[in-house]
């Protein structure tokens, strides 16, 4: 089945696009056979949220635009699933908040970071980081180590969404302020974050943007305000409580 042959009135439409999407990603060369099951996953957790932006998430979206608004040099890593699910929304998301896009990915080759890169040029990317490959983040003993030493390595902000736990413990040992895009609220990825957001990707993201747009020309110290403001632990336990209160019930379990 095709993305434009799932009918828009289907009540599980959503999830079957960015199933689509998922295999399509497989098929492009993009994502990784790994990402068909960390798709599941996510899916499975988006089911028990209720399928939709929690309260908590909004907050955390509107707190890591400001955080981003205020960075030196953001950097958004992208790894095969989200050029998959997401790459309009991601490049709108670099645009919005003058961030380098970089490619990183766990099961990496050259390959597919030629393919993920020029994925994203086709959306609308002017550049894209991680072909070089001449930086490291120290600690990881894997391909997925191997960044850009003017991309990640030099990044004093980084968006890492759909990232493995100890990748996110390196960069913060690195001393990164991380955002992290998970529907996992118990997972160690957002649990290391300086903002986790848990919620979808492919409604985090452009929800990011917005805010970032909204937040366009707001002060520095207006900006700082939303981010001491925000609580990340207070956001994890929201997401943990809506999945144990069964707010999914309300969701078509069609």
């Amino acid at each position: 089945m095709t993305e434009t042959a799932v009918p828009e009135d289907h009540p599980r439409y959503a999830s079957l696009v960015t199933r689509h999407r998922i295999e399509a990603g497989v098929e492009k060369g993009i994502t990784s056979k790994q990402g068909l099951i960390a798709q599941g996953r996510g899916e499975a957790f988006d089911y028990l949220l209720g399928e939709r932006t929690l309260p908590s998430a909004d907050a955390a979206a509107r707190a890591a635009a400001a955080t981003l608004l205020l960075a030196e040099r953001p950097v958004i890593s992208v790894n095969g699933n989200v050029a998959a699910l997401a790459p309009s929304e991601t490049v709108d998301l670099a645009a919005a908040v003058a961030a380098d896009l970089e490619v990183n990915l766990f099961n990496h080759t050259d390959e597919r970071v030629r393919r993920i890169a020029d994925h994203l040029r086709q959306h609308g990317a002017d550049e894209v980081k991680g072909l070089a490959g001449d930086g490291e983040i120290p600690g990881l003993d894997h391909a997925r180590g191997v960044v850009d030493a003017d991309g990640i390595e030099a990044a004093d902000v980084v968006v890492v969404p759909l990232e493995d736990g100890d990748r996110a413990a390196a960069l913060d040992a690195m001393g990164k302020t991380e955002i992290v895009i998970d529907l996992n609220p118990g997972s160690r990825s957002p649990r290391t974050a300086d903002v986790p957001i848990i919620d979808n990707l492919i409604r985090a993201v452009p929800n990011v943007a917005a805010h970032a747009r909204d937040l366009a020309d707001a002060t520095p110290e207006a900006l700082r305000g939303i981010v001491d403001e925000f609580d990340a632990a207070a956001a994890l336990d929201a997401a943990e409580a809506a999945i144990r209160e069964g707010s999914f019930a309300d969701a078509d379990g069609s």
